[in-house]
């Protein structure tokens, strides 16, 4: 039995690499398997049904019991709103201008500078630069690690949330300082977002202390709650744990009055506002729940507009799955091309101060730029980026949707 045991795992990794490397599509390798069957002699047959029995077991004891470090957790998922009403399909981010990278990946956040210039941070550690007038890239400073939320302070530092190097500051001429790594004694995990307020305060989001972005996957599907907001202070250069217990802490903005910071936590489908000021500060409470994808990042126009970058819409497969803790470890340990996948459809919500949906972007085509995880307004342009798109994009603040503006103000 060992040695058909054996014989089967050589097997299994041969078909998953055949597989993977689309050197065969799945069917073609039934297909393959089947000739070998039928033209095999009778005990040569008996050993390949031993195998394939043998394989199975193993598969299933595989999918089953394999340690993948998640403790998942049953939740109940709410239904999703309908794709209608403020929601409703549309192509507002079809006129989008994009900006090719001529290499690298993933400009997952956009920031913009008092030129006009506007910055990328790529999968491979560079942090890139467009001119205002779209000429470039050009290269800017190269944090190492992988750069996400970029902001910057009213110095002209460009202050970065760094995945796998913490909080950064990179200076103009593009040299790389460390602000922070982590609070309380707990190492940051995943260093998402930031913003900044008036005062020089950055308020920033460690998505999750357990996953770190190689295997966010894992967050999802283990669905507790491992993230944190945070304040750094920078006469002090100490940092201060606003909230803990969020899921998947993402996008971060400060309110226009400064009153309140909003963090995204994607894995809820909400967007969580935290009070700064007045008689509810220090306390917390939902800002938007059931929204109808994954919110991503989160920016505010300094005057009556959050915007909120919605990764990919709501996927089904997940939400059924989120009362069956066990079917989720199984999936967890699927290879990458059979778990569940991000749609490609680019989608942005604006929203007004007290949370109502006031503007409502789509682009549903596969040339869209999508998985959008961030928006920023500038100067009336809003500029797109994406964590695992080619390029930025941009393109003019649209009118808030009539319909829209109408249902707030009966509101």
């Amino acid at each position: 039995m060992i040695g058909y045991l054996l014989y089967a795992l050589r097997s299994v990794n041969a078909l998953f690499s055949l597989i993977e490397t689309k050197r065969f599509s799945s069917p073609r390798v039934l297909v393959l398997l089947a000739r070998i069957v039928w033209t095999s002699g009778d005990t040569m047959k008996k050993n390949l049904f031993r195998s394939l029995a043998a394989l199975l077991l193993l598969v299933a004891v595989y999918l089953c019991f394999w340690p993948v470090g998640l403790d998942p957790v049953a939740w109940a998922a709410p239904a999703p709103p309908a794709m209608a009403g403020v929601y409703a399909p549309n192509t507002l981010l079809a006129g989008a201008q994009r900006f090719q990278l001529p290499d690298g990946v993933g400009p997952e956040d956009v920031a913009v500078d008092a030129a006009g210039r506007f910055y990328g941070g790529l999968a491979d550690g560079r942090i890139v630069r467009f001119d205002a007038d779209g000429t470039g890239p050009h290269p800017f400073a190269d944090t190492g690690g992988r750069p996400l939320g970029l902001h910057f302070d009213a110095s002209g530092n460009l202050i970065v949330a760094d995945a796998m190097k913490g909080l950064l500051a990179v200076d103009p001429n593009g040299a790389v300082f460390v602000l922070a790594t982590e609070a309380e004694g707990v190492p940051f995990g995943f260093t998402d977002d930031l913003d900044i307020g008036a005062d020089g305060t950055i308020y920033f989001s460690d998505a999750s202390a357990k996953f770190s972005i190689h295997h966010y996957k894992n967050d999802a599907l283990e669905h507790r709650p491992h993230g944190r907001l945070m304040a750094y202070e920078p006469a002090t250069q100490t940092v201060r744990v606003l909230l803990k217990d969020l899921y998947f802490a993402n996008g971060v903005a400060v309110s226009p009055d400064q009153s309140f910071v909003l963090v995204n936590e994607t894995w809820k489908y909400r967007i969580t506002r935290y009070w700064l000021s007045g008689a509810r500060a220090g306390t917390s409470e939902p800002f938007i729940e059931n929204l109808p994808g994954f919110p991503d990042g989160v920016s505010c126009n300094g005057r009556d507009t959050f915007w909120v970058a919605m990764a990919s819409p709501r996927n089904a497969l997940l939400d059924n799955l989120a009362p069956y803790p066990f079917l989720r470890g199984i999936v967890a340990r699927l290879p990458a091309f059979l778990q569940p996948k991000p749609e490609h459809y680019a989608f942005v919500l604006g929203l007004d101060i007290r949370g109502r949906v006031s503007h409502n972007l789509q682009d549903p085509a596969a040339t869209a730029i999508a998985y959008v995880t961030s928006v920023e307004e500038h100067q009336g342009t809003l500029y797109l980026g994406s964590l695992i798109d080619t390029g930025a994009a941009r393109l003019a603040v649209p009118a808030p949707n009539q319909t829209l503006a109408e249902k707030a103000a009966a509101d």
